[in-house]
This record gives C-alpha cells, sequence and structure tokens, in this order.
C-alpha cells in the first residue's frame, strides 16, 4: 500500500459511511481497483472505520453531550424519560441491541457466508437500493425525532441487522428503518447517526485489539494515519452535506446508484 492508495481509501470510506451507498462495498471496489493487496488491509480497515466514527462524534458533539446529561440525570432523579433528550438516551440503547445480540452469536456465520468479495459488494448495493426503494416510496415520512417511541426504536434496531451482513449499508439499512416507521428523512438520518456510535466505537475498539496484536503495525502507522485523517475529515463533510440533501430530496438517486453499481459489479466481476 502506497500514501497516495490510503489517501483515496480513507475518503472512499469517509464519502461513504454515511451516505446511504455502503462503505464497505466502496472500500472492496476502491481495492479492487487501486490494486491493493496488502496483508494488513484489515488492520487499515479498522482505522479508518474509526476515524468516520471520530467525525461522527466530533459533527453531533453537542446533540450527544445533551443527551448524554439528560440520561444521566433522569437516572439520577428517578425520572428517566421526563425529557425528550433522557427518552432518546434510552431509545439509543433499545435500538443497538439487536445489533449487539445477532453480531455476537451470528458473527462467525456472516463473515463466511461469501468468499468473493466483489460478489458480496454487488449483492448488498442492490439490497440497498431495494430497500431505499420501498421505504421512499411507501414511508409516511410525516414524523420528527421528537416523536420518536420504542417501537420507533426496535424498529430501527432490527433494519440495522441487515448491516451486519458484508457489504450491507449501514446507514441505509438504519435510515430506512427510520423512515419505515414514519420519520421523515433528516429525523431519521439522525436517530440512524446517533445509535450508529456505541456500535461503531464498540466494534472498532474490539477490532483495534487484534490491529495493535498484528506484527508490523508501528511500521504502518503513517498509512494508517493517513487514511484515519482523510476519512475523518471527508466524513465530517458528508454528515453536513447529507443532513442538508435529505431536507429537500428522496432517497430515488441513492437507490438507483446503488442499483446501476451492483448491477455493473456483478455483471463485470
Amino acid at each position: 500500500m502506497t500514501l497516495l492508495q490510503a489517501l483515496l481509501l480513507g475518503i472512499i470510506q469517509g464519502l461513504t459511511e454515511f451516505i446511504p451507498v455502503s462503505s464497505t462495498a466502496h472500500l472492496l471496489i476502491g481495492q479492487e481497483l487501486l490494486g491493493v493487496t496488502d496483508e494488513r488491509i484489515f488492520a487499515f480497515n479498522v482505522i479508518v472505520q474509526l476515524g468516520t466514527v471520530f467525525a461522527l462524534l466530533v459533527f453531533f458533539w453537542k446533540d450527544i453531550y445533551h443527551v448524554a446529561r439528560a440520561f444521566l440525570l433522569g437516572i439520577w432523579n428517578k425520572k428517566p424519560f421526563e425529557t425528550h433528550d433522557s427518552l432518546l438516551g434510552w431509545l439509543l440503547i433499545v435500538a443497538t441491541i439487536p445489533a449487539l445480540v445477532f453480531g455476537f452469536f451470528m458473527k462467525d456465520i456472516i463473515e463466511n457466508l461469501f468468499d468473493d468479495a466483489l460478489l458480496q459488494a454487488g449483492l448488498r448495493l442492490l439490497m440497498s437500493a431495494a430497500l431505499l426503494a420501498l421505504v421512499e416510496r411507501f414511508g409516511a415520512r410525516n414524523r420528527k425525532l421528537e416523536s420518536a417511541n420504542w417501537w420507533d426504536a426496535l424498529a430501527v434496531g432490527f433494519f440495522q441487522v441487515l448491516a451486519l451482513f458484508p457489504g450491507a449499508s449501514r446507514s441505509g439499512t438504519t435510515i430506512a428503518g427510520g423512515m419505515a416507521r414514519g420519520l421523515d428523512r433528516p429525523s431519521a438520518a439522525r436517530f440512524a447517526f446517533f445509535m450508529s456510535a456505541p456500535i461503531l466505537l464498540a466494534a472498532g475498539a474490539y477490532e483495534s485489539l487484534k490491529v495493535i496484536e498484528m506484527t508490523g503495525t508501528r511500521a504502518f502507522l503513517p498509512y494508517l494515519f493517513t487514511g484515519f485523517a482523510s476519512a475523518a475529515i471527508v466524513g465530517w463533510l458528508s454528515i453536513k452535506w447529507l443532513i442538508g440533501y435529505l431536507g429537500k430530496h428522496s432517497l430515488y438517486v441513492f437507490a438507483v446508484y446503488c442499483a446501476v453499481v451492483g448491477a455493473l459489479i456483478l455483471f463485470l466481476r
């Protein structure tokens, strides 16, 4: 791997982690197109994902602070559901449970479903396309985040289980889950991003332990830092753009994009 390849792959991760087009699929495609065959690519993928988690925490730090504060004060005052922010903290916990449970028990099974990386990418992009088109066509999209309830949290949580499969879009599935429950696009996206933070942090911390134990990690640090920094910067810009875009536009453009790219991959592989 070269520093230019690390930079480009970090940019791809930052662009596609939050935009509902599957970052995993695009990293697989990017690695194939750039000819990256480095045996340390696992370590690189873990670190660039942490770069986008960092971007998420920085972008929403005020919201995260208010929710965390209200959540803890609610417990302290024995009024855990008194305010919307305190309730939202509980909803985010509930929404993460399905993916944590399924991920724990089915991680090895899911990872071994496919041996062909491009086949993974193509199939999951087509799945994302169908999901986004369905919720855009049939979703009510008339509720704000302030109206979120326990059933919304469970629904979005089970949609996030789909993102455990290699190549599936985490943001796409969770945004679709929110819209399926009637949340408008920006509210569904914000809820999806909030709930992805603990899952991504937990997964990143777990996988980082493996990275630390790998031989040659120290010599690989310049490439890891380049990927982390580019993913973080581009990820922050992607969140800002997407929140504004969803306020005025549909998800159809992402559905069409996923369908076209997924079909091309399956045709050309």
